[in-house]
């Protein structure tokens, strides 16, 4: 059962109440990211996550994480572009402990400067760690070539010089400003009872300040660009990619669907043709990654620079067939069984329950059943797809980005087949 209600602060809670299971997953969203910030502050929304664990006003860091460990529960966190997300799952007799709690850590934080001097340091070694591991390193690079200087294009984490520069002042001045009721949309799924939630909620949050200062935020923008890091590397990773459909985008659904078919399974066709049929790559795929106004579709490959050019010309090929050709109907149909069976199977899972709730808020500000979900799914048609290739996939607004020993001499090589 789907329950909404907001607080006179404007913190919106919901709910689904399910009744056969013995847990509760319980999520904090706060509409704040790295999208959010400039090229000065860049990584303090990911460093005020950090922040968040390490003391408040009632409890210390290690109370925070004995008081969940020591009856059996998960506590997490993310950063990402748009969304700070913090989570419980908990069984259902400790609710009232995890709703206090995380209200405790939202409002109290202290932020003490030994803290954030010793986390300064434990995000700097993350930072390290994403530069040293090239698969993830190459979508940060992609990123900031294919946004073209909008806030988009900004790594999460920040940068060594960002991190290492952070004083306590901004942390909390932008605290203050994001960390609004207006910003935060609480939700739970689980053994639960909706108005019993919002009573415990109203305790903890309540005094959470309401309105928060809409900025005006940069339109993005894109253009084709080669960029190229040369590092003595064993392999080459490139990525592949373009502007894509919002996550409120009519043509989110057959983006969906074609992200499938080209490189989002075992069976997509860059897989079969460039891993199963050439070994050309142990590692190929594509990924669609939506934002409230705009979003990317990006194809990673990992391969060895000998064969980086072949790659290149193969993944070209690919689009050039799914802006030429009709997809399938075999292959149209398995991608729509593809994306409802993972939907269907997710529904099994509070904690993926909880996320769906957040984000259908977030973006749409409404729930979506599933079943409108499924139609949208098979209203798909073969045409669309074309049609949306097209328009994504134009040569002029293609970006490239690679990490390795090839030089923007040979990548360009490659593009020109």
């Amino acid at each position: 059962m789907y329950n909404k209600t907001v607080l006179d602060n404007g913190i919106r809670i919901i709910s689904e109440e399910i009744n056969h299971v013995r847990s509760v997953s319980i999520g904090v969203w706060v509409e704040c990211g790295s999208s959010d910030e400039h090229n000065a502050i860049n990584g303090i929304a990911h460093f005020i996550e950090h922040m968040i664990f390490k003391g408040t006003k009632n409890r210390s860091a290690f109370d925070i994480a004995f008081q969940i460990d020591s009856v059996g529960g998960l506590m997490n966190a993310f950063t990402g572009k748009e969304l700070t997300a913090f989570y419980v799952k908990i069984p259902d007799y400790h609710f009232s402990m995890a709703i206090d709690l995380l209200g405790d850590i939202l409002r109290n934080s202290l932020f003490d400067p030994a803290e954030i001097e010793r986390e300064q340091s434990v995000v700097l070694q993350e930072i390290h760690m994403v530069e040293e591991t090239p698969d993830e390193y190459i979508h940060d690079f992609f990123d900031k070539t294919l946004w073209d200087g909008h806030p988009l294009g900004l790594p999460v984490l920040g940068t060594k010089e960002t991190v290492a520069n952070f004083e306590r002042k901004t942390i909390v001045d932008f605290f203050a400003k994001k960390y609004r009721g207006k910003n935060v949309v609480l939700t739970a799924a689980g053994n639960l009872k909706h108005d019993n939630l919002v009573a415990l909620v109203r305790s903890a949050f309540g005094s959470l300040g309401g309105k928060s200062v809409k900025e005006e935020s940069m339109k993005a923008s894109v253009s084709s660009k080669v960029a190229v890091v040369e590092k003595d590397l064993e392999q080459e990773h490139i990525i592949i990619g373009a502007a894509a459909p919002s996550s409120t985008s009519h043509l989110r659904y057959p983006a969906l669907l074609m992200n499938v078919v080209l490189g989002g399974s075992a069976s997509s066709r860059l897989f079969q043709e460039i891993r199963e049929k050439r070994g050309l790559a142990y590692s190929i795929r594509s990924y669609h990654s939506p934002y409230r106004e705009e979003g990317m579709l990006g194809i990673y490959a990992g391969t060895s620079d000998e064969k980086a050019g072949d790659v290149i010309v193969l993944i070209l090929k690919e689009l050039d067939r799914l802006k030429s050709d009709l997809v399938t109907e075999k292959e149209l149909c398995s991608a729509r069984e593809l994306i409802k069976g993972h939907m269907l199977l997710s529904l099994e899972s509070t904690d993926n329950r909880m996320t769906r709730l957040a984000r259908n808020e977030i973006f749409f500000g409404r729930d979506i059943p599933m079943e409108e979900v499924v139609a949208n799914i098979e209203d798909v048609g073969r045409e669309d797809i074309r049609t949306l290739a097209n328009d994504v996939f134009r040569t002029d607004i293609l970006s490239l980005a690679a990490l390795g020993r090839v030089s923007e001499k040979d990548i360009t090589s490659g593009l020109r087949g």
